[in-house]
């Protein structure tokens, strides 16, 4: 099959923060409750994964001053899921109504903070090669590391011309590097439901907002100077939009506690 069904719509990328003193009980009530059952007993949820930013790689986030976090240090825990795509809207009414009776049953956790939780729209990816993990697989395979980019678009650009730069211009310099990703997506955010919960935070300007997930298989923070480093400069020169974060993470190890105590 030149095409398979199976494809990405709707990802849902929410990073948080759990309060200090809390971080075991945070690590495994998530892992073992709400990993799954906030998201992935969902129709149309097919893969999802849990990452960590711990203080050695949140040294490597830039800017310092970024509306992705109130600073570098919040937002040590990242769950992104994929989501079917074509099924968003019946999914997004799950989400919401599943969270709520959660929140009535007691099944939620009180002692974090969302950091950035958001829905976006999966517009295309990109691999190293034609035999590379495709996206849809990018979190099963568990890469060792991930790096996410986002950007916001400055005013009159579209994200066709965004996209045009990235796979045109980035996409190959970086995939020839020893730093590079394994495959990375462009996402574009999803507006929340109005009853989505109170504790999610919007996002301004919603509608030149970008996000890329870079998948790589070394550790996120290698050549951080000749790589990811230079990614906002990269950007902003290219004269289309603003460069607004950029930072590693690295893989959880599920059933465990390891770098609960790394993270500040």
């Amino acid at each position: 099959m030149k095409k398979y069904p199976i494809e990405l719509g709707t990802l849902l990328f929410t990073m948080v923060e759990p309060n200090k003193g809390h971080e075991v009980e945070y690590n495994r009530w998530y892992e073992r409750d709400h990993f799954y059952g906030g998201v992935l007993v969902g129709a149309y949820s097919f893969a999802g994964d849990r990452f960590v930013s711990t203080r050695d790689l949140k040294a490597l986030r830039y800017p310092t001053d970024s509306p992705m976090t109130p600073d570098p240090m919040s937002g040590s825990y990242l769950a992104i899921y994929w989501v079917l795509k074509g099924h968003h809207d019946d999914w997004n009414r799950w989400s919401v109504d599943t969270v709520k009776n959660l929140h009535a049953t007691g099944r939620m956790f009180a002692e974090r903070t969302h950091i950035h939780t958001q829905l976006y729209d999966n517009q295309w990816s990109m691999t190293r090669t034609e035999t590379t993990t495709n996206i849809e697989l990018a979190l099963d395979r568990g890469y060792p590391g991930i790096i996410v980019n986002v950007g916001e678009l400055n005013e009159g650009v579209t994200h066709a011309q965004m996209s045009e730069w990235m796979q045109n211009n980035w996409a190959p310099r970086a995939f020839a590097s020893s730093w590079g990703p394994d495959v990375f997506n462009y996402s574009t955010l999803l507006p929340l439901l109005d009853d989505a919960p109170p504790d999610v935070p919007r996002v301004p300007k919603a509608d030149q907002r970008f996000m890329q997930i870079h998948f790589v298989d070394h550790d996120p923070a290698a050549e951080w100077d000749n790589g990811y480093a230079k990614f906002g400069a990269d950007l902003e020169s290219s004269g289309l939009a603003k460069h607004l974060w950029t930072s590693p993470f690295k893989n959880t190890v599920f059933g465990t506690d390891t770098y609960t105590d790394e993270l500040w």
